[in-house]
């Protein structure tokens, strides 16, 4: 609607109106997540993860609008029609700018449950974010290098009783855990330093979906691997907040984790080489996927 405004104008309405979003919602979880913490009853805190996450679901619901409001931007989608809210899900992506966090709650928003990404445990001491994420049931991680768990053996398996214990929550309602597995976003320098043996993308970690899965205990019943491509290059955060992004291509497959996705990725070595073999596949596969919708976009054009 207001999208024939400069870029820069754009920018300042949707920081600040983005702004406004979060700390409108921010209040309100903050005080419900206080009352969460003080009632160990476990429908009292089931109650409260519901009343969050609808309100999560709002503020993700206004910054659509704000979108919608300043920019132009289309976004083609594929595959939404194979998913549900009442679910588990896996959700695995690539990864090449901060917008892809937006544009996937956006894409998402009402098709399954919220999502919830993994954090590194030092983000929950963020003043009131920290305290947020924690209310939303987000997880926090813990990971030892190989190289500190030889100097302390005694920490060995440590981190994946956190994961248990951050998944735990899980186990009983709905939920769309989210991890991109490249580990970071996806650069020219960064490919070029990592020697990938894949065209558009980085080396995919499986540990930390590994661990997730084991950690779950096969509550969690379908991946969700999400491929996002940008047409005109990957776009920086104020790129998007200008409605300079003109189009986003995103291509969804399901597929259900069945039992050769099971197993203990930790002391299980064989089910962890196959794991491994999988992940990589399906890097492979994603791809020959980015490739094909760089093709499409180039005729579209």
């Amino acid at each position: 609607m207001l999208h024939f405004l400069p870029g820069p104008i754009i920018a300042c309405f949707s920081v600040l109106l983005y702004l406004a979003n979060t700390l409108l919602w921010l209040l309100p979880i903050l005080i419900f997540s206080l009352l969460k913490a003080l009632g160990p009853i476990p429908l009292w805190q089931k109650f409260f993860s519901y009343l969050l996450d609808q309100m999560a679901s709002n503020w993700v619901l206004f910054n659509t609008f704000i979108q919608k409001l300043f920019t132009k931007t289309k976004i083609n989608v594929s595959g939404l029609e194979q998913l549900k809210m009442k679910d588990w899900y896996l959700v695995i992506s690539n990864h090449q700018s901060w917008t892809d966090i937006l544009v996937l709650q956006r894409v998402f928003h009402g098709k399954i449950p919220f999502l919830k990404f993994f954090l590194k445990r030092e983000l929950i001491y963020v003043p009131f974010l920290g305290l947020a994420w924690w209310a939303l049931d987000f997880p926090f991680m813990k990971r030892y290098s190989q190289h500190f768990l030889r100097k302390n053996p005694h920490l060995k398996g440590k981190d994946i009783e956190t994961t248990k214990k951050a998944c735990e929550k899980f186990k009983h309602k709905p939920v769309s855990v989210m991890n991109f597995i490249e580990g970071t976003r996806f650069t020219a320098e960064k490919h070029q330093k990592q020697n990938s043996p894949f065209q558009r993308l980085l080396k995919p970690k499986a540990g930390g979906i590994g661990f997730v899965l084991q950690a779950m205990k096969g509550n969690l019943s379908k991946v969700v691997n999400v491929t996002i491509y940008y047409p005109d290059g990957e776009p920086n955060f104020i790129d998007f907040l200008s409605g300079k992004i003109k189009q986003v291509d995103i291509a969804i497959e399901t597929q259900d984790i069945g039992d050769s996705l099971k197993g203990d990725y930790v002391n299980d070595r064989a089910y962890k080489i196959q794991f491994q073999k999988w992940v990589n596949q399906l890097w492979l596969d994603k791809d020959k996927k980015m490739l094909q919708l760089e093709e499409q976009a180039n005729k579209d054009n």
